[in-house]
């Protein structure tokens, strides 16, 4: 009987706790699964709002001077003395003494051309005398019968008087030639200018056409600027018949600091460069090397910003709020997003300038957000 017991206990123990357990199962709630709710994004919004728009075209060029002249000596000799300012760099007034040359053999080619003008003026009234005294011969002798034929050139002495003029033309030009020769011993200053490089100094003997200098022009100076023929639709150039100069902004960085400065586009160079197909237009900087502010130097690599046409009352977007250069995602009231596409009317590499598609006071992402889908919520950021 106790082995008996022994063996039924435990199997009755389990079915006991089976039905336990299957009673407790029955007795618990249905699971209730709720639908997870969507992704909500994190989103800088900005406000769309019209505002008058004066298209500005961007370009980029090397400061160049409007003149520059290399100064060649006209004449031969050494060189006795240089102004203090014929260094490179030393600025300069128009008609200032540069450089002298020795002017001792021109002072004498001058004297002794003045002798020889002066000799041709004494064979000029002797001759004139001869031919009066012919002339009054040849009179007595008509008077006389004894010439019945009228006067040759040869008996009046035309032609001594003509060869004595003649000689004294040729001396008087002598004599100019050398006051030339001897004003050029004198090298003076062409413009207000600059010396960019100086190539000659006192003791060195130069010859006819030897380089002393390279100089430039500084009333103003000149920027070549290249604009695409997209821009030029933005811009009202001056034409054949002239026209308002546009005006520009010109800047750069010197030293760690930006530096702008006032310009004008005074013509254009007519013609497309036939391997970028941009037209190269000029802009003019009056007194580049003004005292008192930060010199436009020559050689300064400046950006641009001429003024071109009115656009009207647009709206300014960020480039980089755009998706695919067309697309913004609009921001409803009931905080969701609709991707919209939107009338581009041109865009530069900050701003895009959108003249239909969007309404004023409508809130877009500053950012096109990532994996996102057509009314998605949104919390706002920052607005």
């Amino acid at each position: 009987m106790s082995l008996l017991l022994k063996i039924l206990l435990p199997i009755l123990v389990l079915v006991v706790a089976g039905t336990v357990a299957l009673l407790l199962a029955g007795a618990r709630p249905p699971t209730v699964q709720q639908p997870s709710p969507p992704p909500t994004l994190l989103v800088d919004v900005a406000v769309a709002h019209r505002q008058p728009v004066t298209f500005v075209v961007r370009s980029q060029g090397v400061v160049e001077p409007r003149t520059r002249t290399t100064l060649v000596s006209e004449v031969s000799g050494q060189i006795i003395e240089v102004s203090p300012n014929f260094v490179s760099g030393g600025f300069f007034n128009k008609d200032d003494v540069l450089v002298r040359i020795d002017p001792r053999n021109y002072e004498t080619a001058v004297k002794r051309a003045s002798a020889s003008v002066a000799q041709a003026e004494t064979q000029v009234a002797t001759e004139n005398a001869l031919a009066g005294y012919a002339y009054e011969d040849w009179q007595r002798l008509r008077s006389l019968n004894v010439a019945d034929k009228p006067a040759s050139d040869l008996t009046l002495r035309k032609p001594q008087l003509a060869e004595a003029v003649a000689g004294l033309e040729s001396a008087e030009a002598d004599l100019e030639k050398a006051n030339e020769d001897l004003s050029r011993t004198v090298i003076r200053a062409p413009y207000d200018g600059m010396v960019r490089e100086k190539r000659a100094d006192v003791g060195q003997f130069v010859n006819t056409g030897t380089p002393l200098a390279e100089t430039f022009a500084t009333d103003y100076a000149e920027v070549r600027l290249p604009v695409p023929q997209t821009d030029l639709n933005y811009l009202e150039m001056p034409g054949r018949q002239g026209g308002a100069p546009l005006p520009v902004a010109l800047s750069a960085d010197i030293g760690g600091t930006a530096h702008t400065w006032d310009a004008q586009i005074v013509r254009s160079e007519g013609v497309f460069d036939a391997q970028t197909r941009v037209l190269h237009v000029v802009a003019q900087v009056d007194d580049p090397y003004a005292s008192g502010e930060e010199p436009l130097r020559i050689g300064t690599f400046v950006s641009a910003g001429i003024t071109g046409r009115s656009g009207g009352d647009l709206f300014v977007i960020a480039r980089h709020s755009l998706e695919r250069g067309h697309t913004l995602w609009i921001v409803g009231k009931d905080m969701t997003i609709e991707p919209r596409r939107v009338s581009v009317v041109r865009a530069d590499e900050r701003y895009a300038y959108v003249d239909s598609g969007l309404s004023e006071g409508e809130r877009y992402t500053v950012i096109p957000p990532e994996n996102s889908l057509p009314g998605m919520r949104v919390r706002i950021n920052s607005e």
